[in-house]
This record gives C-alpha cells, structure tokens and sequence, in this order.
C-alpha cells in the first residue's frame, strides 16, 4: 500500500481530494496534514513571505518524514514553497495543478479558468505559462475570479458555492476546455459541465491520476 501525504492549507480541500482518491486510487493510505492559518495569511499579506514558506516547508519536511512515497500539495497559492520542497526531498512533490494543467494543454490551446482564491491566480498564471512554454505549446489562459465563493463555501454553503462558480461558466464558453482552480471547486463541476459544452477539468482527479503514475509507474 502506498503511503501519500496531503498538505492542506484550507479544510475545504480535504473532501475533494478524498474523493478523486476513492474514485481513482482507493488502495492509498492517505495521510491529511492541516495548517489552516497559512490559507488565513496568505490572504492577508501581499504576497508570499519567507515566514510562510518556512511554515510550509516544515509542514512538508514533517509529513515525508511519515515514510511518504509521494506528496500532494492541495493549495494553489504556494508554488515557490512547492519548489523549495520539492528540491530538498527524493521523493515526488506534486503541486496541485501541474496535472490539470497538462491535460488541458492536450485538448487545446485556449483554456479558461474559474478561480475562487484570489492570492493563488497569479502564482497559477505563471505556472501555467511556464508550463504551456515547456510543453511547447502557445496555449492561452483567461481567468475569471468567482467573488464571493470561496466565503460561502467556508460557512458550509456549498449550492450556494457551486451555482456562483456555475454562472460564471458561459463568459468561458469559447474555451476548449475549462479548469477548476481550487481543489475545493471540484464539487462545482457538475454544475459548471450542464452549462457548457466544452470539457470541464477538476485538480483533484486529475492529480490523484499524476500521482499515482509517478509513485508507481507506467503512463
């Protein structure tokens, strides 16, 4: 059985992964790791200080230290700490949409995005033109920032949450496909495919399915 560690900056996380895990990987041994405050911090300060980092990046250290054989970071505003991570351990440290990301690439060149965490976009942004540029392709990326759902999630609104991610939806339609930022955005995705006809990308599955290859082989 595979031992993967989850780093979680929000609760609201932890569900979603859960379930791609159930649905995609049910034979891993999950280990949730939580530090609410760094989400709660993150939002305040204007961006991404060596206080948070060193937070991050110990909460890491501490989970590989659990005989990980892989860690999934869950929270999209934590990229250069991903790096960090990642350089100082041996074994795979997934951020949270690098898979999402490379599958979107492969259904086109024109991707939107629904975001719900507005700290995360322009770490997002950037790692998605890295990306596509290491990939070789000139996909594009448009980004439209959901107010207000991220707030209705966190007080246990979650219809509430999923319609104001799903009215969004239609200004992405001319997309070829549409990610949904957050791993806590994932339980919109129903709502968001009823209202278009292009193909709607959860990070949570399309981790999980990364994950697993890169832990235990083949493509």
């Amino acid at each position: 059985m595979s031992r993967i560690v989850l780093l979680h900056a929000t609760s609201v996380a932890i569900e979603p992964v859960k379930q791609a895990f159930d649905a995609h990987w049910p034979e891993a041994e999950l280990i949730n790791l939580l530090d609410d405050g760094l989400s709660v911090d993150r939002a305040r300060d204007a961006g991404l200080t060596e206080a948070m980092i060193d937070r991050f990046t110990a909460l890491g250290r501490y989970g590989a230290a659990h005989g990980a054989e892989g860690i999934l970071v869950t929270c999209s505003a934590f990229g250069p700490a991903i790096d960090r991570l990642a350089a100082g351990l041996d074994i795979p440290v997934l951020k949270p949409n690098e898979a999402m990301f490379r599958a979107a690439i492969d259904l086109g060149a024109r991707i939107g995005m629904l975001a719900t965490f507005a700290p995360a976009i322009p770490t997002m942004e950037e790692e998605f033109n890295d990306f596509a540029r290491s990939a070789g392709t000139a996909a594009t990326l448009e980004t439209i920032l959901v107010e207000g759902a991220m707030a209705e999630l966190r007080a246990g609104n979650v219809a509430r949450h999923n319609d104001l991610v799903a009215a969004q939806a239609l200004a992405l339609a001319g997309c070829d496909a549409i990610m949904l930022a957050q791993f806590s955005t994932a339980q919109a995705a129903g709502k968001v495919g009823a209202k278009v006809d292009v193909p709607v990308l959860t990070a949570p599955e399309a981790a999980v399915e990364r994950m697993k290859v890169l832990v235990l082989g083949g493509e």
